[in-house]
């Protein structure tokens, strides 16, 4: 088997993970099981994979389903941070922004403008020209730019650059980059590396206890989602990376220590690129009272947000509400020299930060936007090590920081190799990117759509187009979703680990806030395409399409509340995908 087949998530090959999973025993234990399906968790399997450890990883829902699908889509070095005098965490993540831009990502990380409006001409320009100045600064201590200086940009200058804004406010700007990427591909992307890496990975996959041997953690009790199947898996070394589901899995596991993670919840809307004129791949930031208000180009539309406020519901049932939508238009609209309406609005995701929450000397935590973002790794029990807090952009070096620290007395000697091997997709993309008008000639695609596809797929595009190859009728985009080909819903169970209709519209495509209708309208040709893969009979197909409209229904009637309480509980009236038989 080769590697690039070895990576494929395909629908046998979870059965084949489960089989490896479950052949863990105590006597024959995994050097590491990871506990925890986001970016953090993902991240921690191809490290340690890469390393020659035997590995596990495993989530409840789907990869990515939490946090890390619904992030601001920013690899950045978090130049609000300087204000925090974070300059540690600062440079840590502008140099992982740097290297996956260059080295081990470049198919899935790219380069993204963007425009800081000045509206105090004089102290704007000093203040903050001097932030970005350090933050420019810090990316050219000892290596190569991977991306352009910044520029300060007179009043005229600014409204060439971004013409949407508002000339009578903003008296100035400045330029500057950072990067952006796909958050739920891109941790899929991880799974697919640590998997080629010979890692047993398997969503819909739950813990239900921890197994214990005296004091020390040695592994876990699984149960399969899809068949309700217990099992044990059985490890030399635990590793908890649930994000704010950090506590629960601590206390399911007894221990009695722990990490006191703190959920702060963000929301970003969409709206249609033309809406908001600006020059091609140049967005807008500011900050605002309580966060940072980001206006993102992304493809077709714009990614509009953040909030930044606590959560104390069920994460589970996470949901923007009217107040959280109005807040990201007014803010928009402060900037802006045509004011958004509720009726621009595309589509609206919402998702929880964990975070670490500090703990002052009256024991009273502090608020979440006084937060560092630096994270903590901790052993919460013999042979269970946690890791919380951090941000995106670093993933890697929290990868390499947690499971350094959980083998360090059991696999001494095994140094990270993840700063030089790529992910999956990597190797072979630049090849692609020089031939990809000749793909556009053989496959009828004009230019928008071979950058798009090279952007999700890298060098694993082949396998896309050799699907086309066998049917020409997968070249052709779906009905109702005509951003995506018919192919792409196919690879997504063939190859990358789709389990339920939900998973290849909010996950493997981003359907559920691209389109007004949240992708309800393409939910029945997707099905089609899914069920023969899946083994879905009619009922089953027909099942996930109703459970799905159902979701969105509730979505929208949450984005209708006013409070959290009420919009949890009408996310908790209906879950994403249907329920175990």
């Amino acid at each position: 088997m080769s590697d690039q087949q070895r990576s494929a998530l395909t629908p046998a090959g979870r059965a084949e993970h489960l089989s490896r999973l479950r052949a863990a025993t105590a006597g024959d234990p995994l050097d590491v099981l990871i506990v925890g399906g986001g970016v953090n968790g993902a991240g921690s399997a191809f490290d340690a994979a890469t390393r020659g450890l035997s590995v596990g990883l495993v989530e409840t829902h789907d990869w990515a389903s939490g946090t890390s699908s619904r992030s601001s889509k920013l690899m950045h070095g978090g130049l609000r941070y300087l204000q925090m005098l974070d300059f540690g965490l600062v440079a840590e993540a502008l140099r992982e922004r740097d290297l996956l831009l260059e080295h081990t990502a470049p198919h899935l990380v790219k380069p993204v403008k963007f425009v800081f409006p000045f509206f105090k001409k004089f102290v704007d320009r000093a203040f903050i020209g001097s932030g970005v100045a350090l933050y420019d600064a810090m990316q050219s201590l000892g290596r190569k730019r991977a991306v352009p200086f910044h520029r300060h940009l007179l009043h005229s200058t600014m409204l060439e650059v971004f013409p949407a804004l508002d000339g009578e406010k903003a008296v100035g700007a400045l330029e500057y980059y950072d990067a952006q990427m796909d958050d739920a591909r891109f941790v899929m992307m991880l799974v697919r590396s640590a998997a080629q890496h010979d890692a047993a990975v398997a969503n819909y996959t739950t813990v239900v206890d921890y197994l214990r041997e005296g004091t020390r953690v040695i592994g876990a009790r699984m149960r399969d989602e899809e068949t309700g199947e217990e099992f044990d898996v059985h490890a030399r070394e635990t590793i908890l990376a649930g994000g704010v589901w950090t506590q629960e899995q601590q206390e399911l596991a007894g221990a009695d220590a722990g990490l006191e993670v703190l959920a702060s919840k963000g929301i970003h809307i969409t709206v249609a690129r033309e809406r908001i004129p600006a020059m091609p791949d140049t967005g807008i930031i500011t900050q605002t009272e309580k966060s940072v208000l980001f206006i993102i180009p992304w493809d077709e539309y714009w990614v509009i947000g953040t909030t930044d406020t606590p959560w104390t519901q069920d994460p589970r049932d996470v949901s923007a509400t009217r107040e959280d939508i109005e807040y990201v238009i007014e803010h928009a609209n402060a900037v802006l020299k045509e004011d958004l309406g509720r009726e621009d609005v595309i589509g609206v995701y919402s998702g929880l930060r964990p975070l670490l929450q500090p703990v002052q000397k009256d024991g009273k935590g502090g608020t979440s936007t006084k937060v560092s973002r630096e994270h903590t790794v901790m052993e919460v029990e013999p042979g269970l090590t946690v890791i919380a807090g951090g941000k995106f952009t670093t993933y890697r070096v929290m990868a390499e920081d947690v499971i350094d620290f959980a083998i360090k007395d059991s696999q001494p000697g095994r140094p990270s190799l993840t700063r030089s091997i790529p992910v999956i997709g990597a190797q072979g993309y630049r090849t692609l990117v020089r031939d990809k008008q000749e793909i556009g000639r053989r496959y009828g695609f004009d230019e928008i759509r071979v950058d798009r596809l090279l952007f999700r797929y890298g060098a694993l595009l082949s396998d896309v187009l050799a699907l086309i190859d066998e049917d020409r009728s997968l070249a052709t985009p779906l009905e109702h979703a005509p951003r995506y080909l018919r192919a792409e819903v196919l690879y997504a169970v063939r190859a990358e680990g789709a389990r339920h209709l939900a998973d290849v519209l909010e996950r493997r495509t981003r359907l559920d806030y691209e389109t007004r209708d949240r992708g309800v309208a393409a939910a029945d040709e997707i099905a089609a395409l899914l069920a023969p893969e899946l083994g879905w009979d009619a009922a089953a197909a027909q099942r996930e399409v109703e459970t799905y409209r159902a979701f969105i229904e509730a979505r929208l009637a949450g984005e209708a509340t006013a409070s959290d309480a009420e919009a949890a509980a009408r996310i908790a009236t209906a879950p994403e995908v249907p329920a175990t038989n």
